[in-house]
């Protein structure tokens, strides 16, 4: 460790009496976590922590200081709060004055992203052993030497700064400068902040060098070929890229460059609500293993089970492991160029179908649009079906217009001649509430199908309101499935809702201006 690095910070690194751990082992920090009354483990030796308040991303907290290098680079449109150097600076010297009281320390050096070239190290500083462990698993084994390029993350959740004093909305803040390469995490314990503050890091840095970040899911067969599964939320990307008979590279991090597919990450952080053996059996068995953590997960009081249905404190429980607990892995965490890339969007109107081959144009505006759809009952006040829309499958997280990462998608797709495939694991024969989710081995059923080469040339009808191709027939998939204006019992109905859908993507794209114009040719049919 290089002492000093951390004693410029102003890092007190003699903690007596108490401890500093650097790169503590698994076992230690499991320990620690006990210790310190964070975490009680599950029948299966798994970790069990609570978030408190904050039981997923805290999007309006999220910050990055305004300088000469990232005034016109960054997407500030993007609900991105400005910071600027000199408040930055007076909140890390409170984060490490607060780092530096009464408490053990926990230090690890890692990396972020399984290229040797494109990848940056990371140290992340906290108090809590429960978030070293997160970053132990999250991240990687460090690729290169640390140097003035790598990325500290100053992580302190319990401390809640004064928003009078600082400027912020509220006590938690997640903001880094581009120009210390610092990231500080305050008031918040969800363990995902950590993840994609590195996440967001990639996606700003990587297209200068001409690499495509993705929030996305990949795995290989038995032949080598690869998959990407882009998503949002709730569609179904840690699942399928989880799938079995194939072997993971990663699921929800990538880079995609003219060499290949690498992950970003060095395990997952899978949602557990619902977790089933049966559904998901590689996902079930990590998180009950000794050492994976679970987040906000009940556990049943006689026995310790995890109770993977109860939603007591959240439906956004989480299960963080590495990515050696997946028994089909690739272990090198890298792919060839992706044969395949799909669009996973859970559409609760139930007007899309179940597969959809898309051209070149169509897949520049549906990776733009990044549609998918809120059910009743995910948010307060959510009543019925709701669009929602987050360029490039995951808005939050890119840091650039998102038009930057478009146009190096679409290069890839003319190089490499990488089949777009758009599908919806959402309902189907009427909206949510009438109709009924696709089942998740009819999905799995398409996807292998399409990983098999079998749907690149078969006949397909042409979507009137959409405009993309829908293959005839897919095996050991009902036909009826495939085209979702016969499963509906009102013709009429399907029709309003599909032609309402296809007015809201063309009213989504138009806030992109120039670049809906340039991709118009891949847009709905239907325009009102």
């Amino acid at each position: 460790m290089n002492n000093s690095f951390y004693e410029n910070l102003g890092l007190k690194l003699d903690r007596a009496p108490k401890k500093l751990f650097v790169d503590a082992p698994l076992n230690t920090l499991v320990e620690q976590a006990i210790i310190s009354g964070e975490g009680t483990l599950s029948k299966h030796g798994a970790l069990r922590v609570e978030t408190g308040k904050h039981t997923g991303r805290s999007a309006g907290d999220k910050y990055v200081v305004k300088s000469a290098k990232t005034e016109k680079s960054v997407w500030w449109d993007n609900s991105l709060n400005e910071m600027n150097a000199d408040t930055f600076a007076k909140l890390k010297e409170k984060v490490v004055a607060h780092l530096n009281g009464d408490n053990d320390l926990y230090i690890t050096h890692r990396s972020v992203g399984a290229h040797k070239e494109h990848n940056i190290g990371v140290r992340t500083i906290t108090n809590r052993p429960q978030h070293s462990l997160f970053s132990k698993y999250l991240f990687r084994y460090p690729t290169n030497e640390f140097t003035d390029t790598d990325f500290t993350i100053l992580h302190a959740p319990d401390l809640e700064i004064d928003p009078n004093e600082f400027g912020t909305k509220t006590g938690t803040v997640v903001t880094t400068c581009f120009d210390t390469n610092t990231t500080i995490i305050v008031g918040t314990w969800y363990a995902g902040e950590i993840k994609k503050s590195m996440f967001c890091v990639m996606n700003y840095v990587l297209p200068e060098k001409g690499v495509l970040p993705m929030h996305a899911g990949a795995n290989r067969l038995e032949n080598m070929d690869t998959s990407v599964f882009f998503g949002l939320s709730g569609t179904g990307k840690t699942t399928l890229s989880t799938d079995e008979g194939t072997y993971l590279i990663g699921d929800d991090e990538h880079g995609l460059s003219d060499e290949g597919l690498f992950n970003f990450e060095g395990g997952c952080y899978a949602k557990t609500y619902k977790l089933s053996k049966s559904g998901e059996p590689e996902i079930y068995k990590a998180a009950s293993t000794f050492g994976a953590i679970l987040e906000n997960v009940i556990l049943t009081e006689k026995t310790g089970e995890p109770d993977f249905y109860n939603n007591e404190l959240t439906e956004n429980g989480r299960c963080s492991y590495p990515l050696d607990f997946i028994e089909e892995l690739e272990p090198s965490s890298q792919g060839k160029i992706p044969n395949h890339i799909f669009f996973l969007c859970a559409d609760a109107f139930g007007v899309l179908p179940p597969i959809a081959k898309l051209t070149k144009e169509q897949a520049m505006f549906y990776f733009v649009l990044g549609y998918t759809a809120k059910v009743a009952g995910t948010e307060i006040g959510v009543k019925e079906p709701t669009a929602t829309f987050s360029p490039c499958f995951g808005a939050p997280f890119m840091l650039r217009h998102p038009s930057e990462y478009a146009e190096l998608l679409g290069k890839l797709l003319d190089k490499h001649d990488i089949k777009v495939w758009l599908v919806n694991t959402g309902w189907t024969g009427g909206p949510y509430g009438v109709g009924q989710r696709f089942p998740l081995n009819v999905t799995r059923s398409i996807i292998r199908t399409v990983q098999a080469n079998t749907l690149n040339n078969v006949p397909c009808d042409k979507d009137p309101i959409f405009g993309f191709d829908v293959p005839q027939a897919v095996r050991n998939v009902p036909t009826s499935l495939l085209s979702p204006q016969s499963t509906w019992p009102d013709a009429k109905g399907y029709d309003d809702k599909a032609k309402e859908l296809a007015i809201s993507f063309h009213k989504q794209m138009e806030k992109f201006g120039e670049f809906y114009q340039q991709n118009i040719a891949g847009a709905p049919t239907f325009k009102g």
